[in-house]
């Protein structure tokens, strides 16, 4: 649909913050998915559209972070392949559910995103990388399928996964967010196809969203690398709050 002039504003200031809580620790879909279906879209088109931004925001993620020194390619290689296969499965579901059953997908979502902060996978946290073993390595690659096809389906959220399942791996929360970004950008362009393929897109509400995202991952980029581990974990404590006072009274 063609976006109204009002909408196209809000959309941009509310991608700017998802955009930069995207990249400092995830969930910004879960702020931009409940609006874009609060402003008249199905549930299936807005999740396809809310893939542009997405794909648009790590473009300019990965710029930052790779202009500023951290380009973990390598390892973010090995975390894209198997998400890939997962991506196409998880987007496939998604075009078959029906909106009440997505809304409520969507809400025990958010519930679930608290869970995980409140049981904070970084609180024993130490920043020393350890071996990795063929164990470690099979395990890398069944989470970040499961990663493929949990971000292919919804998105929203993704971060907090990728970064749980990264800590384990001794690495800092700067670099995970580096790897975060490209791997979501890299499975973000298999889902957005399926969503094309199947005619799930609003391109109007999606470029303007888009725009705000992008700049909101330009800004979550230098946040991150500026302030490091302990203010991103800080970020992503207020963020799910926030997240759990809408879902209660929205």
């Amino acid at each position: 649909m063609e976006p109204l002039l009002w909408q196209i504003p809000l959309l941009v200031g509310i991608g700017v913050v998802a955009g930069t809580l995207n990249v400092l620790a995830g969930g910004g879909s879960l702020l931009t998915l409940p609006i874009l279906i609060f402003l008249g879209l199905p549930s299936s088109v807005a999740n396809g559209t809310n893939r542009i931004a997405i794909f648009f925001q790590n473009i300019f993620a990965i710029r930052s972070f790779r202009r500023h020194g951290h380009f973990p390619i390598k390892i973010a290689l090995i975390c894209t392949a198997p998400a890939l296969i997962g991506s196409y499965i998880g987007a496939s579901l998604a075009i078959t559910i029906d909106d009440a059953l997505f809304n409520k997908i969507l809400a025990l979502i958010m519930i679930g995103v608290m869970i995980l902060t409140a049981l904070d996978p970084a609180r024993n946290y130490a920043a020393e990388e350890v071996k990795t073993t063929p164990l470690r390595l099979a395990v890398l690659l069944v989470t970040f399928f499961g990663v493929g096809l949990y971000g292919g389906f919804v998105q929203a959220g993704v971060g907090f996964i990728i970064i749980s399942g990264l800590l384990v791996h001794g690495l800092d929360l700067v670099k995970i967010n580096a790897i975060k970004v490209i791997v979501i950008f890299a499975f973000t362009i298999i889902a957005l196809g399926v969503f094309i393929a199947h005619g799930e897109i609003d391109y109007g509400l999606g470029i303007a969203l888009a725009v705000g995202n992008s700049i909101g991952g330009i800004i979550g980029t230098r946040l991150a690398v500026r302030k490091g581990h302990t203010w991103i974990k800080q970020i992503v404590t207020v963020t799910v709050l926030i997240f759990a006072l809408k879902l209660l009274f929205l």
